[in-house]
């Protein structure tokens, strides 16, 4: 069984991190901080419930003196590799956002970034001082260092997942624009898939905005175009057809769907639905398959999830012939309710058959 993300902080590893700060900080108090921090709620919690708990006990084991304390984890960060040190940023959330702190947590973040992501960590910044953060996270956006140029670009995400979401820019993402528009042909692969992302999750409650950026950023270079194309993959999958269109995919496509079927009318949970279809194209086309299936949700409606097949060149008159499996096992992400399910396929975003079947559990 694969390991649990939150039991990597566990007994053995927070001796090894409380021992790591002694060796720099010899009054710090090992055996509390351990008791203090495992308490009887700790079985209880999750990863990031866990890390704020290891924060709020290094607050109270650390000295008081908050610019002492950083000088304590910066020696630490530089010789220790466990997991906990992803609990350094979150630390200055929780003890460094007073404003005689300001310099020294923006600094810290930064340093500490290379070593623990401090993308959770500057959101409460920017919510509380949005102006003047954003000004921050645009002069790293120009940093040398990719870790820190990436966070510039993460740590302003509206939706970021497992983060807190930033509703004013989901109201309005401008603030984030000059971030993503100095980042887009960043060299760094690990800059510019957090710029797709950012992307990706404006195009959520902004898809036309997007699909402008998309088409202005689109043919500029190769770095741009996967930024637009992994950007764009919400987009893309809801069939908007401006940014379709982008890639060379048109909604009036000339293109024949014969034989769409399904093995069988049920499946059970735990088994694979498989499905079968043909295409063959009237002329040269460009086309993006993907099907979608309809779910049961626990009350009863029904919520699309679209997966892609292929993206492929068909040539005037030639035939292909696809057969796909989709299994319904039930898996942390999605939990399975039965009743009459559908899939539909989809080609450029159009939707060209659907079938019906039923999840039996």
């Amino acid at each position: 069984m694969a390991e649990v993300l939150k039991d990597r902080l566990n007994d053995a590893s927070l001796r090894e991190f409380a021992l790591a700060i002694q060796s720099v900080y010899k009054g710090f108090q090992v055996n509390a901080f351990l008791e203090s921090t495992m308490d009887e709620t700790w079985d209880d919690l999750e990863l990031m419930a866990r890390g704020r708990q290891v924060s709020l006990n290094l607050g109270k084991y650390l000295p008081t003196d908050y610019m002492t304390a950083i000088g304590i984890l910066d020696e630490v960060i530089m010789k220790y590799d466990g997991f906990a040190k992803h609990c350094f940023p979150d630390f200055i959330e929780v003890f460094g956002q007073d404003e005689s702190h300001w310099d020294i947590s923006i600094s810290a973040l930064a340093r500490y970034t290379p070593y623990a992501s401090s993308e959770f960590a500057v959101r409460p910044f920017i919510l509380n001082h949005e102006k003047r953060m954003m000004a921050q996270m645009y002069a790293w956006s120009r940093h040398e260092n990719e870790h820190v140029r990436r966070l510039s670009s993460e740590g302003c995400r509206p939706q970021l997942p497992w983060g807190r979401q930033i509703a004013s820019f989901k109201k309005d993402p401008a603030p984030v624009l000059p971030i993503l528009e100095q980042l887009k042909d960043d060299p760094s692969l690990f800059v510019r898939r957090s710029v797709a992302n950012n992307l990706n999750d404006i195009s959520k409650t902004h898809p036309d905005l997007v699909a402008r950026l998309a088409k202005d950023w689109f043919g500029k270079s190769e770095h741009t175009d996967w930024v637009v194309k992994h950007g764009c993959r919400t987009l893309c999958k809801k069939g908007h057809s401006e940014v379709l269109a982008i890639f060379g995919y048109q909604d009036d496509v000339v293109l024949d769907i014969a034989d769409f079927a399904l093995e069988r009318p049920s499946v059970s949970l735990g088994e694979d639905i498989v499905f079968s279809f043909s295409v063959m194209a009237k002329e040269t086309t460009k086309v993006r398959l993907e099907y979608g299936i309809d779910y049961v949700k626990a009350n009863g409606k029904r919520n699309r999830k679209v997966f892609k097949i292929s993206e492929v060149s068909l040539k005037e008159n030639r035939k292909k012939v696809y057969t796909k499996s989709h299994s319904f096992a039930d898996v942390t992400t999605r939990r399975h309710y039965p009743g009459i399910h559908s899939i539909s396929l989809l080609v450029n975003g159009v939707e060209r058959g659907k079938l019906d079947f039923e999840l039996i559990i």
